[in-house]
């Protein structure tokens, strides 16, 4: 297994527990009553943080566990890479576009930073799961 394609996963999976985990924290936090009044701040900035270091953590230690495979890249990997941003960028507009759309109709912070958030996460699992696919699959020509 390629190096980029050993962070590919690790990146879906960090990326799939850490939008779980915030979803039941906010979850817990609403406890039914209206998510417009939930506390999310903290617990947005805290998953993104975790999120962030957990990928680093967990691409050091998979790095040092399968050191003999090298981290060479070549010409297969920048092409996945670029496909796969390519693919997940749409998702990131989405998201920008829905926040605006919100901002505009004067909606509750929550929703736009939701929006927004939800934005990233999705975008980033799309990448991930493009590019393993792409590793699976193989590289389709353009």
């Amino acid at each position: 297994m390629a190096y980029e394609e050993k962070g590919a996963w690790v990146g879906l999976i960090v990326g799939i527990i850490t939008f779980i985990v915030y979803l039941s924290v906010l979850l817990t936090r609403a406890a039914g009553g209206p998510l417009e009044q939930t506390p999310y701040v903290d617990a947005m900035l805290w998953s993104i943080g975790a999120g962030i270091v957990a990928v680093i953590i967990v691409t050091i230690l998979v790095s040092i566990a399968t050191h003999r495979d090298g981290t060479q890249t070549d010409i297969r990997d920048k092409q996945i890479s670029a496909r796969a941003e390519f693919t997940s960028r749409g998702l990131l507009i989405l998201g920008a576009l829905a926040a605006l759309v919100l901002a505009m109709l004067e909606a509750d912070y929550f929703w736009i930073a939701h929006a927004i958030f939800l934005g990233f996460i999705l975008a980033g699992i799309l990448e991930g799961v493009t590019k393993v696919a792409l590793y699976r699959g193989g590289v389709p020509a353009w």
